[in-house]
């Protein structure tokens, strides 16, 4: 009896658990489908890839991950599901209690372009180094470590070879984002000769956020400052942060100083900037892979009321605003823009949406429908007039009232200038090497 009783227990219990599955793998199912659809089911930058045969569907890697919907169960076995709201902080990976995850770039059929490096950063160009964004690390707290770890291992290649010629550096550091800071920091801490210099502003590609973007981070330790606790914080908090950071170690950084050129030496680097030209014995480039804003390439767009970038949404005010894209940089620049009063035309060239998050559309959604945002789909700026622009719009020609444009198209990676310095890149499939 007690068997048979046993048996009906287990029997129960299993069917319980059946339904329980099957539901899940429902949801997600469900869930996939809506990604496919919106058109964020494919990755688009650094994303886990989960071994089928390792996985054995603990939820670890679900409970940990911080956006919403990466990652699903399905079948007992972790599934990607909206893969280009992927940010690459890995903690997926990390909490897999039997690794089976592993961060790649692209997919088996759109492969991600991405310099080559070895472990410790330095390309195939000996004495040229990447690190952050560049090398597909876009995350602040490991664009940081990356370079942190980047500039100590340049420092350790550096100890045997005796000190540098008057007026040559020991290393130079292109790009002020978090790869360059946390570089520049541990070169300081090594007593490095250095040159840090950015093409923009000190900060990065955060200086370049709108005004109150929430940023997601993690704790880090800093050479010379000390332990960094923010997790979500927003861009004006982090940009205190690095000022602060810039004035109590005493950084020093060249802005507006344009990378133009390398030139390799027997024992270093000529490098050509917008300001002069620098002798170096190392290179490190913590460049942003956004590269320089992709254009319209019509007439008129080098009017000062074109723009690639907000910053502040509330410099506008009862004006006529046209936003050009189809990201979340678009949709979100739009909708903050609207909301201060304004009205707003959000351009894009396709019928539909292709990569933006769920909760970006949704909102979208509200303010098309309310009437704040009027959204012009299979469109393109032809023509910018002083007052006015010109759309094509599924090939009729519309004339529009207009006092501001903001051009969200992506920008230029710096590919080709790469390789004409010789870096080697590389085509990554999607799965671990």
């Amino acid at each position: 009896m007690v068997i048979l009783v046993t048996i009906i227990l287990f029997a129960i219990a299993l069917s319980i658990f059946i339904r329980h599955e099957k539901k899940k793998h429902a949801v997600v199912s469900e869930k996939v489908k809506e990604a496919k659809e919106c058109g964020t089911y494919e990755p688009i930058s650094l994303h886990p890839y989960i071994d089928p045969n390792k996985c054995i569907g603990s939820g670890a890697c679900v409970k940990a991950c911080h956006e919403k919907d990466v990652i699903g169960l399905s079948n007992g076995k972790g599934r990607l599901i909206n893969a280009s709201m992927c940010v690459g902080h890995g903690a997926c990976a990390l909490a897999c209690p039997v690794g089976a995850i592993t961060l790649v770039f692209g997919t088996a059929k759109r492969g991600v372009e991405i310099p080559y490096v070895d472990p410790y950063f330095e390309t195939n160009v000996k004495g040229i180094y990447i690190a952050g964004e560049l090398g597909g690390m876009g995350l602040i707290r490991n664009s940081l470590v990356q370079g942190i770890q980047a500039m100590n291992n340049m420092a350790e290649s550096l100890k045997d070879a005796g000190a540098a010629s008057a007026g040559v550096y020991d290393v130079l550091v292109v790009g002020a984002g978090p790869a360059g800071i946390g570089a520049t920091l541990k070169a300081m801490e090594k007593k490095l000769n250095y040159l840090f210099i950015d093409q923009d502003e000190f900060g990065g590609t955060v200086a370049n956020f709108p005004v109150r973007k929430i940023v997601m981070t993690a704790p880090v330790e800093l050479p010379l400052y000390g332990k960094v606790q923010f997790r979500e914080t927003t861009k004006e908090t982090i940009m205190e942060l690095w000022n602060k950071i810039k004035q109590d170690t005493g950084l020093k950084i060249n802005t507006k100083e344009k990378l133009t050129g390398v030139e390799t030496l027997p024992d270093g680097f000529k490098v050509k900037t917008a300001g002069g030209e620098y002798t170096t014995r190392k290179l490190l480039l913590c460049l942003g892979r956004r590269g320089t804003p992709r254009k319209l390439g019509v007439p008129g767009e080098s009017m000062p009321k074109v723009s690639y970038r907000l910053i502040d949404p509330a410099q506008h005010k009862n004006e006529k605003v046209i936003v050009v894209g189809g990201g979340d940089s678009a949709v979100e620049a739009a909708m903050a823009i609207a909301a201060e009063g304004n009205e707003v035309i959000l351009s894009y060239r396709k019928d539909t949406f292709g990569r933006i998050k769920a909760g970006n559309k949704t909102r979208l959604d509200e303010a098309v429908k309310k009437g704040s945002v009027k959204l012009v789909l299979n469109s393109n700026v032809t023509e910018i007039l002083p007052k006015e622009a010109k759309l094509d719009v599924a090939g009729a020609i519309e004339t529009v009232p207009n006092d501001y444009i903001y051009v969200f198209a992506g920008g230029e990676l710096p590919n080709a200038f790469l390789k004409s310095i010789g870096l080697k890149i590389e085509t990554h499939y999607g799965m671990p090497s």
